[in-house]
């Protein structure tokens, strides 16, 4: 994205970028767009605020290669509730997939050549995978780019709000098979978290929540905006299970550990 579109405010290098006008404004939050300044819910504030003040080292331990890795982005899109309570959109990968099979996830994939920055590329996948209209979503923030050793891709994660919300499904079953809305009331429950680990050592957090296991890359950056956003519940971060042998390795974010 072209010089001056971005408006971090004197954040440290290398942390999040902020849209412009996605900054808290001591109330709530707002986001202006073509259509005029449109209010976010106020559970938005304390995330955007602590998102403003963070760094890359707060969400992975691992630094990016300079060279090599695919450039990817996937979409952390939090909608809202009946109740007014903030989701989270998930889908889950179909199991025949050569990468990350049967495995929860955001919505995206690998950067296209047409792709002018990693908003393009995770919202033109939302829209290939589940049928998300682009024009139903409010930018808010690109998180630092996150190497994931397994697959060698370079994923940025671009934090959105879903202003206007409608079903949506798999497009392909070959490569989706079920989406799901995850309540972050859920995903809070102490009953629902646990940690993983992986025959290499590595142990990571992990949540189950409707059917889903959700681990690896995605529960980390879910576990570390739970926490930014000051959701987080005491869970028993002793209860451990472990994966099987032939799981690809995770990567390694901030809420992993190498060893148990």
């Amino acid at each position: 994205m072209a010089d001056g579109i971005w408006d971090n405010g004197g954040a440290p290098t290398g942390g999040p970028r902020l849209f412009p006008d996605a900054l808290p404004d001591g109330v709530g939050a707002r986001r202006r767009s073509a259509a005029g300044e449109l209010a976010l819910p106020d559970w938005f504030a304390p995330l955007l605020s602590r998102l403003h003040r963070s760094r890359a080292e707060d969400f992975t331990r691992l630094p990016t290669p300079n060279e090599g890795g695919r450039d990817s982005a996937v979409l952390v899109l939090l909608g809202e509730e009946p109740d007014g309570g903030p989701d989270i959109l998930v889908l889950q990968r179909a199991a025949t997939l050569r990468n990350h099979a049967g495995q929860p996830a955001f919505p995206g994939g690998v950067a296209d050549p047409g792709d002018a920055d990693p908003a393009a590329t995770a919202l033109r996948e939302a829209d290939e995978e589940v049928g998300l209209d682009p024009s139903s979503v409010t930018l808010l923030a690109e998180l630092p780019t996150l190497w994931i050793p397994a697959s060698d891709f370079l994923v940025t994660p671009v934090l959105a709000w879903w202003h206007r919300p409608h079903p949506v499904a798999p497009r392909d079953p070959g490569e989706v098979a079920h989406v799901a809305r995850l309540p972050v009331a859920e995903l809070c429950d102490p009953a629902n978290r646990l940690r993983l680990r992986h025959p290499s050592g590595w142990i990571g957090p992990a949540f189950e929540v409707r059917g889903m296991l959700v681990w690896g890359f995605t529960a980390g950056v879910l576990s570390t905006l739970l926490d930014m956003a000051g959701w987080t519940r005491p869970w028993p971060q002793d209860r451990i299970a472990d994966l099987p042998p032939a799981t690809p390795p995770p990567a390694a974010t901030a809420d992993a550990d190498e060893q148990p």
